[in-house]
């Protein structure tokens, strides 16, 4: 954890709740202006506290508890800790307990790891909402409504980047929440949330709305509503509803230095998670248009250097060769004012705004330059799809170590997706994430990409999960990496036996 809170880590959870102001529950007294007797009292602007009862007796019903499991399989011939030797039966031996007769080996067993999350029932028939990551990797999942029936879901979609997910459950007549409008909320607003929290089920928590939309570190798509609700893991997909009852935002993320809750909690707006649910439905995933530029935000400074009256808009910063942009005739400093009628207010509004433009639309965009206003026309490609949540995080799975020889290199690789391949000139590589032991002391640096082992081009994970397998300990593999628009070898130097 870093100590700086403006650098702490994003947890995901989940459950925090978004309410607009009531006049519900007992008024309090008002408060008298301290002025001279001839002055009126000036009107209270807070009139009483709102009385949620009524609100979790008939939304409550339709939040519902969702566990994961995942089946991990893991060799039987583990050393124990601390003593090293490539005899697992050691420790029995060296106490005098039975052993397996010779050759007898543990065979291979699964392990099941398990986690919780919440989410909310939208269609009687049994559509759940809830978050990507909650339901990510996951090869069981289980629904548990509040009147503890239980039943096996399934994803119908899932989209990482807004982290939102639609599973299904074979059950009718069930109870539904009410949505409502995220555009409409208003901060300070009463909001409640109710979920899961440490698997505590049906557990309510009040706030207030602190701000909309709020732009996270390399979240481009998602305005945030935050909310001091207290939510912490295991609130992940509950619900963030307004006091007349409604869904404004499904609990996504907490701001946190300690993994808990710290005042600082997001949640998904409910209108955008509505038209990534309308997509996922029909099609099981997202398709999100792109125009291949680079962009950076507007300071007062750089608005005045342009010839602009105000620091609105998005700066481009750089073009992609060949992309939609460069093919309509940006060029680096224009700034985008509108796009496709809607305008650009800051820079993080545009990703959503081309991201929700169909792919192969041609719209107009107003921009900025040489002091005066233009129009130019781009034909929208499509944005390359991440992985969705699940097999996003079955990647991840792999790089956290499915593979156990790749862990014994001290390495975490992803593939590198398509586009970022092409851009680099080369087919096939993967990215780092992670380094330790071996690879740190080798010099590789997380952003490297692995493009070659020696003087053979790299053209999937398992080459190189298989070429680390098959290295014997203490030698060394040679990678070759591309560092930026650079390119370098480095020496892998695996473990020796007893140092694993």
């Amino acid at each position: 954890m870093k100590n700086s809170l403006l650098t702490a880590a994003l947890i995901a959870c989940g459950l925090i709740a978004c309410t607009e102001a009531a006049n519900v529950g007992a008024a309090s007294q008002p408060v008298v202006a301290a002025a001279a007797p001839a002055v009126a009292a000036s009107a209270p602007l807070v009139t009483g506290l709102p009385d949620f009862t009524a609100l979790v007796e008939r939304e409550g019903k339709a939040v519902v508890n969702i566990s994961t499991a995942q089946i991990r399989r893991n060799a039987g011939n583990q050393q124990i800790p601390g003593l090293g030797g490539d005899d697992p039966f050691e420790f029995f031996r060296r106490f005098g307990f039975p052993i397996p007769p010779q050759g007898q080996r543990p065979q291979p067993r699964e392990e099941r790891a398990q986690s919780l999350g919440s989410g909310f029932i939208v269609e009687a028939d049994g559509y759940v909402l809830t978050n990507a990551h909650v339901v990510a990797d996951a090869d069981e999942i289980t629904v548990k409504l509040g009147d503890k029936r239980e039943f096996k879901a399934k994803v119908v979609g899932s989209d990482a980047r807004t982290d939102v997910a639609v599973l299904k459950i074979d059950a009718k007549n069930l109870p539904v929440v009410d949505l409502g409008s995220s555009e409409k909320l208003r901060v300070g607003e009463w909001v409640v949330a109710i979920g899961s929290p440490f698997g505590l089920e049906n557990t309510v928590t009040a706030g207030i709305v602190s701000a909309k939309g709020r732009n996270l570190p390399d979240e481009n798509f998602v305005p945030f509503i935050q909310t001091d609700a207290a939510v912490n893991p295991g609130n992940s997909g509950g619900p963030l509803f307004n006091v007349r009852g409604e869904v404004v935002g499904i609990n996504s993320q907490i701001f946190s230095q300690s993994g808990g809750y710290m005042g600082l909690s997001f949640a998904i707006p409910i209108d955008e998670a509505m038209k990534i649910v309308a997509q996922l439905k029909s099609g099981g995933k997202v398709t999100r248009g792109r125009i291949g530029v680079g962009i950076q935000g507007l300071s007062d400074e750089l608005a005045a250097d342009f010839g602009l009256k105000s620091a609105k808009g998005a700066l481009v910063s750089n073009v992609e060769p060949e992309g939609p942009a460069a093919k309509a005739g940006f060029k680096a400093g224009d700034v985008i004012l509108k796009f496709n009628g809607r305008e650009v207010e800051q820079s993080s509004d545009l990703p959503r705004i081309v991201g929700e433009t169909k792919p192969g639309s041609a719209v107009p965009v107003e921009i900025w330059r040489d002091r005066s206003a233009k129009t130019l026309k781009v034909t929208v490609g499509e944005l390359d799809q991440l992985a969705d949540g699940r097999s996003a995080q079955r990647e991840l799975k792999r790089d956290r170590g499915a593979a156990e020889s790749l862990n014994k290199s001290g390495l975490t690789v992803r593939e590198l997706n398509p586009r970022a391949a092409k851009e680099l000139g080369i087919k096939f590589g993967l990215q780092v994430t992670n380094v330790e032991g071996p690879a740190a002391r080798a010099g590789v640096q997380p952003g490297d990409v692995i493009v070659g082992l020696g003087g053979e081009e790299l053209s999937s994970f398992a080459q190189l999960e298989q070429t680390i397998a098959k290295a014997k300990p203490g030698s060394s593999l040679p990678l070759r990496l591309r560092r930026g628009e650079a390119a370098l070898f480095v020496s892998l130097k695996l473990p020796s036996k007893g140092e694993e």
